[in-house]
């Protein structure tokens, strides 16, 4: 991981370059619009897969210190992580962000916000979006607008009889009808061609 400090104006370390131009220069805009307003800095994280023994929250922890090593630095300061192999996710906050994305919503942010889409089949482009959007209304005082709700799938009609719907004494008639006719016709044959 490249090095960081608070005021650089880096927003997304796509290590894993995973996400499209376009939705990469919304994220840097709508978070380059919440630096400017606020002060609080969001950073954005892909990395393909955690070492041995290794979580997605304690990676997270450790860059977010290694970045931001003073509580002056990393009081404005809050980071988000997916390791695309397994698509697990972590946040973490500095102590000027806690009372507006409360420990609650920043677990709803990494746990459903974000993969909410990546169930639904690895769609980064739209949970890094919906993440975004998110945090950026939460630490602007616009209010927590919730996690995405997940989609149910739909039933699709079916074009076949149920078993309740169909006939099953015809069918076992001709089935029975069919048996018959296969045994007798071969017998009935031989005979014919043994007699004198």
């Amino acid at each position: 991981m490249p090095d960081l400090k608070t005021g650089d104006r880096t927003w997304i370390i796509d290590d894993e370059d995973i996400l499209s131009r376009a939705t990469e220069g919304r994220i840097n805009q709508s978070l380059e619009k919440l630096a400017d307003q606020t002060g609080y800095e969001v950073r954005l994280v892909t990395i393909r897969r955690l070492d041995y023994g290794e979580t997605a929250q304690s990676f997270t922890d450790q860059l977010f210190e290694k970045w931001f090593p003073t509580a002056e630095e990393a009081a404005n300061q809050t980071l988000l992580m997916v390791d695309t192999q397994t698509n697990n996710s972590a946040i973490h906050t500095g102590d000027n962000v806690k009372p507006l994305l409360s420990g609650a919503i920043a677990d709803s942010v990494a746990n459903e916000t974000l993969q909410i889409p990546l169930r639904e089949g690895e769609k980064y482009n739209e949970a890094f979006l919906a993440a975004t959007d998110r945090i950026v209304k939460v630490l602007s005082g616009q209010g927590d607008p919730g996690a995405p709700k997940l989609q149910e799938n739909l039933q699709v009609a079916s074009t076949f009889k149920s078993a309740e719907e169909t006939d099953d004494k015809s069918a076992t008639i001709l089935v029975v009808v069919v048996l018959v006719i296969a045994t007798v016709a071969p017998m009935a044959t031989y005979y014919y061609l043994q007699r004198p």
